[in-house]
């Protein structure tokens, strides 16, 4: 398998996405407190699924401004990464809808699974802003994608003309029986005339 095809794989960029967004989180020291002590804790929870629940929560939600400023950011980070690899905004959207979607994913499923009570009081808040970073985003990616097709399409349409204008430069005709060739041969495979001037 060759580095482009790798790059180009879904794991690849999904896995980068992740790690990216992981390091940033732990970088920036952020975390999302949901106050799950507020809630009855069920008798079938365990420490360790309480924790995954709050480690989850980071990649996702916040509370002030300056939270929101920064999970966006985050986000739109790891998502400008397909942009760079794919060319169609189709690819690149659901791409980044993949990554977010399994972050939501699990910790929803956690949420709903192993903490009952905070999820039936709390979902309509969570996802309202969860709905709000996922439509934010896949507008970004869609806009950014087709910007840089944009920004990229002329230089492909001035190689296209200077490949066409190169293709009509070597095109030739033969004098004696008027045989159209797409390169300047030696002679004629029509009627055998030696071309010497490469007309």
């Amino acid at each position: 398998m060759n580095l482009i095809k790798l790059i180009k794989n879904r794991l690849t960029i999904f896995l980068i996405q992740i790690s990216i967004l992981i390091a940033a989180i732990s970088f920036f020291e952020y975390n999302y407190d949901l106050n799950l002590q507020l809630f009855p804790k069920p008798d079938d929870t365990v420490v360790e699924q309480i924790f995954i629940i709050e480690w989850l929560v980071n990649y996702i939600l916040f509370k002030s401004y300056e939270d929101m400023i920064l999970i966006f950011t985050i986000w739109f980070i790891i998502s400008i990464i397909p942009v760079l690899i794919y060319n169609d905004y189709k690819e690149v959207y659901s791409m980044n809808l993949i990554t977010f979607f399994f972050s939501n994913f699990f910790f929803y499923a956690f949420l709903l699974n192993y903490y009952r009570p905070y999820f039936n009081a709390n979902f309509l808040n969570l996802f309202i802003k969860t709905l709000i970073l996922g439509i934010t985003m896949i507008f970004f990616s869609i806009g950014t994608s087709l910007t840089l097709k944009a920004i990229r399409r002329p230089k492909f349409e001035m190689q296209q003309e200077d490949l066409h204008q190169i293709a009509e430069s070597i095109r030739s005709k033969c004098p004696q029986c008027g045989t159209e060739f797409n390169s300047k041969p030696l002679f004629c495979y029509n009627c055998n005339y030696e071309l010497k001037t490469g007309n």
